[in-house]
């Protein structure tokens, strides 16, 4: 299959999108790298619909492979530790937030977070600022229009703030008194 010539012009902006997309998600440079592939690779087969609008569409189809990736391999680490348990994060040596537990929890909360909002505010959110695009980029990708974007936003965010500042929210191993 020859690639189109407005495809390879755009790969590398799009290949940068969809790699920044999935590491948000993901945080791990390698499964980033294969979202961003597999993204591209869709991109490619679906050429004639993507290429009015690929770095919206490139944002979207790669932050859902990362989602997607994330919840196979949380499931996986799930079963993989006793009772049920991935990691306890009660553990003092955490009270660093440099600390690369204290990052992967940090990350996982936000995931978790993300999932907990209506897909609309969800991908509003990646997309603008995740992935830094425009208001306007958004709202092509999400078929929506810009004040719709805004909206989905501003709720979003309040809400992923709401969750994030409840230390209990995404509490693995809650403590009963």
């Amino acid at each position: 299959m020859q690639a189109p010539e407005d495809y390879v012009a755009r790969f590398d902006e799009m290949f940068g999108v969809a790699y920044r997309a999935a590491y948000a998600v993901l945080g791990e440079r390698g499964d980033a790298e294969d979202c961003a592939q597999d993204t591209l690779a869709k991109a490619l087969v679906r050429w004639h619909r993507v290429g009015h609008h690929p770095i919206p569409w490139t944002a979207r189809v790669a932050t859902n492979a990362a989602i997607d990736r994330w919840r196979r391999r949380s499931r996986t680490l799930r079963g993989s530790w006793p009772d049920d348990e991935i990691i306890r994060f009660g553990d003092p040596s955490l009270t660093d937030p440099t600390h690369p537990l204290a990052i992967v929890r940090q990350r996982n909360d936000l995931v978790r977070a993300l999932r907990a909002l209506p897909r609309r505010q969800r991908e509003a959110v990646v997309l603008r600022h995740l992935l830094d695009l425009s208001e306007a980029d958004t709202a092509t990708a999400l078929k929506c229009s810009p004040g719709t974007v805004k909206s989905a936003t501003s709720r979003g965010l309040a809400k992923l703030r709401e969750l994030l500042d409840d230390p209990t929210a995404f509490d693995l191993n809650p403590t009963t008194s």
